[in-house]
């Protein structure tokens, strides 16, 4: 019959990421989207480093977030390798969400962003996100939303609050309604499609970063070396990783006083594994110096960029 559709033909399925200078928010509301901890999240610029899928499975559509590093001027040759990164990755999806933070004013690294972000725009719909809008006053807010009216061409504009729940269902429709007709791309109830090492490895740096200098995000790298059940307990992994920092007063910083730094590192990301493995974990972690390893090609394939 004619003009008739099926519930099947309905459901749609792709792609989308978000964008952002460091810091704007983007794991933070793919973990709401997903609504289980898929990225991580710091207070530190530049801690995504993996492209981490989240899976947003919903009756009409299966949305997969891919979350990127933040866009920035690089400096150094694991900056040019994110960056490169980024741009692969707008090129693959259906639809992208530049996030811009509703306490942070609209400045030249945003409108970096949306200058590179124009010229796929016949390609690829933008929206525009205002995001963390539990900090500011609703004033703030619209605001905001005017000053992003001001940026760029967008296909939608929206304020979100990934930490208060505010309007992420209504995201999630708007996305959705940018991605093509198709089935399901994954089975239903994965998450990510991420191999288990990168999580585990992720969540180890999320733990490292937290409470360190600002000097160090950039130059901490977690590398899962072995995972194998432990002796005489069936009911245990062990997994042995290395923290890779590139100088020797750096190592210092991580281990902290006595290994006190480390110890609670371990202690914080091993609760962290253990809820995503849905098992016990025995965590042995070191601390190695790879110098300069940010700038050595060598070393960032070894590192694993």
């Amino acid at each position: 019959m004619m003009g008739v559709t099926s519930p099947q033909d309905a459901h749609r399925s792709g792609f989308a990421c978000f964008v952002g200078r460091p810091n704007a928010g983007k794991s933070t509301l793919t973990n709401a989207l997903v609504g289980s901890k898929v990225a991580i999240t710091s207070d530190k610029p530049q801690t995504t480093r993996h492209t981490i899928r989240g899976i947003v499975h919903r009756e009409d559509a299966q949305l997969i977030l891919v979350d990127t590093p933040g866009l920035h001027r690089p400096r150094t040759l694991l900056g040019q390798r994110l960056n490169d990164l980024v741009m692969e990755t707008w090129s693959e999806v259906d639809v992208i969400g530049l996030c811009i933070p509703a306490d942070q004013k609209v400045g030249p690294g945003d409108k970096f962003i949306a200058s590179e972000l124009a010229k796929i725009t016949k390609k690829t719909p933008v929206i525009g996100i205002v995001t963390k809008t539990d900090l500011v006053h609703p004033k703030q807010v619209v605001e905001q939303l005017l000053a992003l009216q001001q940026v760029m061409e967008f296909a939608e504009l929206i304020p979100v609050s990934a930490v208060d729940g505010y309007q992420v269902g209504l995201l999630s429709d708007l996305l959705v309604k940018q991605l093509p007709r198709g089935p399901q791309l994954y089975p239903a109830g994965e998450l990510t499609d991420e191999p288990e090492q990168t999580l585990i490895a992720e969540l180890i740096r999320e733990a490292a970063l937290d409470g360190v200098r600002d000097e160090l995000p950039h130059s901490i790298a977690v590398t899962v070396e072995e995972m194998l059940p432990r002796e005489g307990r069936d009911d245990m992994l062990e997994i042995h990783a290395a923290l890779h920092v590139e100088r020797q007063s750096q190592k210092a910083i991580v281990i902290g006083r006595g290994g006190e730094r480390l110890k609670q590192v371990g202690m914080v990301s091993r609760k962290q594994i253990e809820k995503l493995l849905g098992t016990k974990v025995y965590l042995d972690l070191r601390v190695r110096v790879a110098k300069d390893w940010q700038r050595d090609p060598k070393q960032l394939r070894r590192l694993g960029f």
